[in-house]
């Protein structure tokens, strides 16, 4: 039996990163592959992030009973929550979105290395990639065992401490590439990088381990950084690292751009909730920090773009901050079976499966537009 493998680095997570090898049922899948739109070819007419939700009574690829990978806190169905939020599909404007096809995406990635670095929102993802494979393959051997500490930043950065505890501000080296993804590097061939939720909180920023600002605070003689200014830096310096790093086999980084939160009426710890019922429409508003931060990802994805000689890692961007901005209605809210968070709503993460499952269709598309540069090395 032909073995397809790939490699799911999980650098980032509270939970343990995995290697997930998937074996093919058989009879083998057949040849036939799907062609799949690039998001840059003919962009005036075909911007796979420009678009709309429409009506899909199609249904989902998976579903909350077939995927055998599916958290318990992302299986929405399970806990009560009403189904109707699959039943949207991403239209872009001026042409049509593929379909995920499973066996396309591992003969793309057969032999390679495949790691998704960022929070719990690029765990969400790779979760979602799972289940999409699931359905064409199984038997999946999960071995735990590399690092399971948080990556909360693609940077370096340490908890601080007061009086001995551990509190949630960090202390973040913009100038470092975070140690345990410069140490996985030798063997990373693509790399989803994403990161801003864990920049809404109090943190203080270094560059050569002299203390240059800091996000939250009003603190004397510390220049305050608003958080798309913080991120901007963090990515810069981490898209700069990866491209320069001598160990580094990396071929391909995608940058995904940040995703809303949809708390209503207060925070997560504050009775906030996110209880739509249908997707917003295309012209409401997108939260002015979330577009700045999203700016601040395709600004630095594209300055190192433009200074890669030929060669060189390519960069490419995930660009879902508007189409996810218009999905209230897709995150668990109080369906999601957290013992330690009862009465508390998760508006951040998705639920499975849902419009998440859009993010790695594009994650295909832009595979499948360097599978023949990503074949040759």
């Amino acid at each position: 039996m032909m073995l397809l493998s790939v490699l799911l680095v999980l650098v980032l997570s509270a939970y343990s990163p995995e290697q997930i090898f998937l074996y093919p049922p058989m009879p083998a899948h057949n040849s036939h592959q799907t062609a799949i739109n690039s998001p840059h070819d003919n962009a005036k007419a075909c911007n796979l992030f420009n678009g709309t939700w429409v009506r899909d009574f199609g249904g989902p690829i998976y579903t909350n009973t077939t995927c055998p990978t599916i958290p318990e806190a992302r299986n929405c169905a399970k806990y009560g929550k009403q189904m109707d939020y699959v039943n949207w599909m991403w239209k872009p404007h001026g042409c049509a979105m593929e379909k995920f096809e499973p066996h396309l995406f591992l003969t793309i990635v057969r032999g390679k290395t495949l790691a998704f670095a960022g929070d719990s929102i690029a765990r969400n993802q790779m979760e979602s990639l799972l289940c999409l494979l699931s359905q064409k393959f199984y038997q999946i051997a999960v071995i735990k065992d590399l690092d399971t500490t948080l990556q909360a930043f693609p940077v370096e950065d340490s908890q601080r401490q007061i009086n001995g505890t551990v509190v949630e501000e960090h202390d973040i080296h913009l100038d470092k590439l975070d140690p345990r993804l410069a140490t996985n590097l030798h063997q990373i061939n693509i790399l989803v990088i994403s990161t801003s939720r864990w920049f809404f909180r109090r943190n203080y920023l270094y560059e050569g381990e002299e203390l240059i600002g800091c996000i939250y605070c009003s603190e004397d003689n510390i220049t305050s950084f608003s958080v798309p200014m913080a991120i901007q830096r963090v990515f810069r310096t981490a898209l700069k690292n990866l491209k320069e790093s001598q160990e580094c086999r990396l071929q391909l980084t995608v940058v995904r751009t940040a995703t809303s939160a949809h708390f209503e009426n207060g925070l997560w710890n504050t009775g906030g909730s996110c209880n739509r019922t249908e997707p917003l429409r295309e012209e409401a508003m997108i939260d002015q920090t979330e577009w700045a931060i999203r700016n601040a990802q395709v600004e630095e994805a594209d300055r190192t773009k433009k200074n890669n000689g030929k060669g060189g890692v390519k960069i490419e961007i995930i660009d879902i901050t508007k189409a996810m901005s218009m999905r209230p209605d897709a995150h668990p809210g109080i369906h999601w079976n957290n013992q330690w968070m009862r009465g508390y709503s998760d508006c951040s993460h998705w639920c499975l499966p849902g419009p998440i499952d859009m993010w790695n269709e594009l994650l295909l598309a832009v595979l499948n537009k360097y599978k023949n540069s990503l074949e040759d090395q």
